[in-house]
């Protein structure tokens, strides 16, 4: 494992909401930050031995349909959203924190790397922990979600919405080789995800892989990324949702890892030294309205997964 000059380990964790689903398919994830708190993460996180800042929330906004902008919805609003976040995240990591970001939709994983970007503490490196590749644009599907197109916006591919993929400088925003996939699932991926994954040799780690062996795998990715600041986004899709019934895509049902499987990689993961930043993304407490023990569940996992970093 690629060793940095930064330990997580004797950082304080800064938590900051983004309850926004604005980037989504519909309404619910702007509910997961409180449903998280409400759950008891950061009394959870305190319990595990962390110290803990919760720097509160950004403004609420709650998806509506962009009848203007049917293929690429929202995106004006979420791009100030993400600006926002970037400029929240820059003086916690500056103060030497380690940052908690309550998504929200997966577009969060932007700001958070632009955050780490304007260190200048060497490239960084995003552990993308989905069941998506998140590469499509608004001329490969006509959804319109931005949710699943955050990291071709990232990577500055061919038909992103200028004003995301321009949002924080210079693009891209990042490299194919700052970024490792963990827990893709082939067969759920668009035509386009596939030729681009080719096309740019992106290092993914299959769904299969990750639930065969989450330790190992998690090691894998991680041995991809460069020596800089190293963010991990998860987003709970990745989850088999029968037995976690948390994200906002139902898909997942009977496949991927299960909740205890992916916290036995994260918390491989979350001993990495170069860890910075931890982001959470496509929690909607509205599935698990029937499983009340699910959101808990999630956040004992998340609590353990951050105690190894303090280990």
């Amino acid at each position: 494992m690629i060793m940095g000059a930064y330990d997580a380990r004797m950082s304080r964790i800064s938590v900051v909401g983004v309850p926004s689903s604005a980037g989504s398919y519909a309404a619910g994830q702007d509910q997961a930050p409180g449903a998280l708190r409400s759950a008891g993460l950061v009394e959870a996180l305190v319990a595990a031995g962390r110290e803990v800042r919760d720097d509160g929330d950004l403004p609420v906004q709650v998806w509506r349909p962009d009848r203007d902008h049917p293929l690429a919805q929202n995106s004006d609003q979420v791009t100030a959203c993400l600006r926002e976040l970037a400029e929240r995240l820059g003086p916690l990591l500056a103060h030497g924190d380690m940052v908690l970001v309550l998504g929200g939709n997966c577009t969060i994983a932007l700001a958070v790397i632009a955050a780490l970007r304007r260190m200048r503490a060497g490239p960084p490196g995003l552990l993308y922990v989905d069941r998506h590749y998140d590469i499509n644009t608004p001329q490969s599907i006509i959804d319109g979600a931005l949710d699943w197109m955050g990291l071709a916006h990232a990577l500055s591919l061919p038909g992103c919405v200028d004003v995301l993929a321009g949002a924080f400088g210079p693009r891209p925003l990042l490299e194919p080789h700052q970024v490792a996939w963990l827990g893709v699932e082939p067969r759920m991926a668009t035509d386009w995800e596939r030729e681009q994954a080719s096309r740019l040799g992106l290092r993914v780690t299959s769904s299969e892989a990750l639930a065969a062996n989450p330790a190992a795998a998690a090691s894998y990715a991680l041995g991809y990324l460069p020596p800089g600041p190293l963010a991990i986004h998860v987003d709970v899709d990745v989850l088999d949702f029968t037995d976690a019934p948390l994200a906002e895509n139902t898909d997942g049902r009977n496949i991927g890892p299960t909740l205890d499987q992916a916290g036995e990689a994260l918390r491989v993961a979350a001993g990495d030294p170069r860890l910075r930043a931890l982001s959470i993304g496509e929690l909607n407490p509205t599935r698990s309205a029937g499983d009340p023990e699910a959101i808990p569940r999630f956040v004992g996992v998340l609590a353990g997964v951050l105690a190894a970093a303090a280990s």
